[in-house]
């Protein structure tokens, strides 16, 4: 990663921070952060709300992200050695406290197609992609969603994988696949039609049979370019099969990883809300002074700081048990289904406090309050989450319905 210097640098705490969290990184780490902070800040924020409004993505922001450094580290060469899970965590704070949809952008590409190649590809595999996506200069997606269903993959996954000589044919549908209009590559699941295994696959953009079409009217994450993709006789070669995906116990490997982030990232939009709610209740006035200084709109403040806190201190936890070796699947669950409530409750009492100027555009929160509900229900809903955690607290009483 770049050293920061000059006017990306901003040294301080984000308000909602009350108990210093931040503080627990290094003193390098921190300043990494900072680093993204002031980027998103003065390249990203200015802008988001118009691309919001149109549905569409800022493609001049890439470069800028590539710049970042964020994921140099995967390149098999570099001499970058990967970051903390504390680090990452706080970058997808900053992601999701800027817009959720660059949050949603920055995971799909780096943590759900970068990672499924990092860990079920081949090392020749790693060294053909790796270095072009670690750089931004090509865009990965990841394709397990389907039409009919979504929490039903491991054992309804329809899309189909038929070997055909020194090669694959895929056949099938996805849908709610992010970045998938521009994708230079995306990593699609299929069920091999003889195995009857779940097997990973890394399908180049203008490959024939494969078309992606973008999802419109969306309420929500409306920046982020979802499509529905149609994969009619898509050939592939056998090279772009990843060689370690052999199950979809290997997809779950994914999953497990990227569900935290989506923790840390409702957590950063908690911290957005609540700091535009702050700023706001200081120089709204009503009855001839700030709107701060009435005890209802002070208790909407703290709840929301409350919320914010308490998850911040479990997405905190659970990275330094990634970190340590000590971590579970259940948790990572327990933190995506806890911090997502509270951010739904965050980002309504945000608007609450707004008013009417809450469901503008033009002073953000509503912004806010429509992407959280995208953040809730995707990379696995409340319920099943809580069915894992469930399972496990119990001992392995499973109330998933087969």
């Amino acid at each position: 990663m770049p050293t920061p210097s000059g006017p990306y640098l901003d040294k301080g705490l984000l308000p909602a921070d009350f108990y210093a969290y931040e503080e627990l990184l290094s003193d390098r780490e921190r300043e990494q952060i900072e680093f993204v902070r002031a980027f998103l800040r003065t390249q990203a924020a200015p802008i988001v709300d118009d691309y919001w409004a149109r549905a569409e993505f800022p493609f001049q922001l890439v470069e800028g992200f590539g710049g970042l450094g964020l994921v140099h580290w995967a390149d098999p060469d570099s001499p970058e050695s990967r970051p903390s899970n504390l680090l990452a965590g706080f970058i997808a704070l900053e992601f999701g406290h800027a817009d959720a949809s660059l949050a949603t952008f920055f995971g799909v590409h780096s943590g759900l197609a970068m990672g499924t190649i990092l860990t079920c590809g081949s090392d020749e595999q790693k060294r053909r992609w790796l270095p072009a996506m670690s750089r931004f200069e090509r865009i990965g997606a990841f394709a397990l969603t389907e039409p009919h269903g979504g929490s039903d993959a491991a054992g309804g996954l329809r899309t189909t994988a038929r070997r055909d000589g020194d090669g694959w044919i895929l056949d099938g549908a996805k849908r709610w696949i992010g970045n998938a209009t521009f994708a230079d590559l995306v990593v699609v699941w299929a069920r091999d039609v003889d195995t009857q295994h779940v097997l990973g696959f890394v399908v180049e953009k203008e490959t024939p049979g494969f078309t992606a079409t973008k999802i419109e009217n969306k309420m929500a994450l409306r920046i982020v370019q979802n499509a529905d993709i149609v994969l009619d006789g898509c050939r592939v070669p056998e090279t772009h099969r990843l060689q370690n995906a052999n199950s979809f116990k290997d997809t779950a490997k994914i999953l497990r990883q990227t569900r935290s982030g989506v923790a840390w990232q409702a957590v950063g939009v908690m911290f957005g809300a609540y700091e535009i709610a702050l700023q706001y209740a200081k120089e709204r006035e009503q009855f001839g002074r700030p709107i701060g200084g009435f005890q209802l709109v002070q208790d909407l403040l703290v709840k929301m700081l409350g919320n914010a806190t308490a998850s911040c201190g479990m997405v905190t936890r659970l990275a330094q048990l990634q970190d340590a070796g000590m971590f579970r699947d259940e948790q990572s669950a327990l933190a995506k289904a806890y911090c997502t409530v509270r951010m739904r409750e965050n980002v309504g009492w945000a608007r609450e406090l707004m008013a009417g100027n809450g469901i503008v555009l033009d002073y953000k929160i509503g912004r806010f309050v429509a992407d959280a509900e995208a953040l809730y229900s995707y990379e696995g809903t409340r319920e099943i989450q809580t069915l894992i955690v469930g399972r496990a607290v119990t001992g392995g009483l499973s109330a998933f319905v087969r």
